[in-house]
């Protein structure tokens, strides 16, 4: 959505008279399948600055690469079940739509296989579990996958310690289900299906600032007439999905000097809910966001080495 803004195209087209035609794939998917690379792309624009790497290790010619955009990686709830984690310990309010999650925890009494009644929420019937997307498709499952890695490690997991959490994190994503290729697909079944069927989503904090900021009408119908209010949940502590754009041609080389300038990140900001380049944003301008979101994410850890993700991952398809 960001890309097919009319003031970005607005922008791109006379600042430096560049046209856009861009196609979507998976973050993974273009850095890694010979399909796609082989179109001959003149830029690739995956969500996580660890794919950088990916790409280079499937002899992509990068030229230059820069990070645009940033959303820490969240939780999507509902009021009502994030009352009751915070009763039993593993979040506190930050007001009466954002929390802060004890992610470290929880996963710990998803692997203890706890019901949702020992998590403080007594009308939700079975085990408790979450609901990402397909980490090898898609770029929230996989930056889900190395946070999980790297709390269950206490660090920030290596090649050398993955043995010890794999299993674990694989116990964690086979729990799940069925689990969507889209991170956009599962926010908008969230949103449909409410807090029976989507107790706890991983989604990119800008979703739901962009879904509001869309239609802040269609936000307060759902609000109203949803059985439970939605709420952020913050992991602490929580991946940046950094945005880096990788120019493949000399010509892409323009396009990240115009997407870095003022204008178009006060556009990304304003408009659709992404942090700058250094994860950093001002105080938003409309009231409904301002009630759901961090001013600051200030408990950040890295992601782990591109070799260690993609061991991980094979290990969870």
């Amino acid at each position: 959505r960001f890309i097919e803004d009319p003031e970005v195209v607005s922008v791109l087209r006379h600042r430096a008279a560049i046209t856009l035609d861009a196609r979507r794939a998976g973050s993974i998917e273009m850095t890694r399948e010979r399909a796609l690379l082989d179109q001959k792309p003149q830029f690739l624009w995956p969500s996580s600055s660890v794919l950088v790497d990916l790409a280079r290790e499937n002899r992509v010619k990068i030229l230059r690469d820069q990070v645009i955009l940033n959303s820490p990686i969240v939780v999507y709830s509902w009021d009502k079940i994030a009352k009751g984690l915070a009763s039993s310990g593993y979040a506190r309010a930050e007001g009466p739509q954002r929390y802060r999650l004890d992610l470290a925890k929880l996963l710990r009494a998803v692997l203890e296989n706890k019901s949702w009644s020992d998590l403080g929420v007594p009308d939700r019937y079975g085990s408790a579990r979450m609901r990402s997307t397909d980490p090898n498709r898609s770029n929230s499952g996989f930056m889900f996958a190395g946070l999980s890695a790297n709390l269950l490690a206490g660090e920030v997991v290596t090649a050398a310690t993955l043995s010890g959490v794999e299993d674990r994190v694989a116990a964690i994503f086979a729990h799940m289900g069925y689990k969507p290729s889209s991170s956009g697909k599962m926010f908008e079944d969230y949103l449909a299906g409410g807090p029976g069927a989507q107790p706890l989503i991983i989604g990119y904090e800008n979703q739901l600032v962009e879904w509001v900021l869309e239609d802040e009408d269609r936000w307060r119908r759902l609000e109203t007439a949803a059985p439970s209010k939605p709420v952020i949940l913050y992991p602490e502590p929580t991946v940046f999905s950094a945005h880096p754009l990788i120019a493949v041609a000399p010509e892409a080389d323009t396009l990240i000097d115009v997407l870095m300038t003022r204008e178009v990140q006060e556009i990304a900001w304003s408009k659709h809910g992404f942090r700058g380049p250094l994860g950093t944003s001002t105080e938003p301008e409309n009231a409904v966001v301002k009630n759901y979101i961090l001013p600051q994410v200030d408990q950040v850890v890295p992601m782990p080495d591109i070799r260690t993700m993609l061991a991980l991952i094979a290990r969870l398809a």
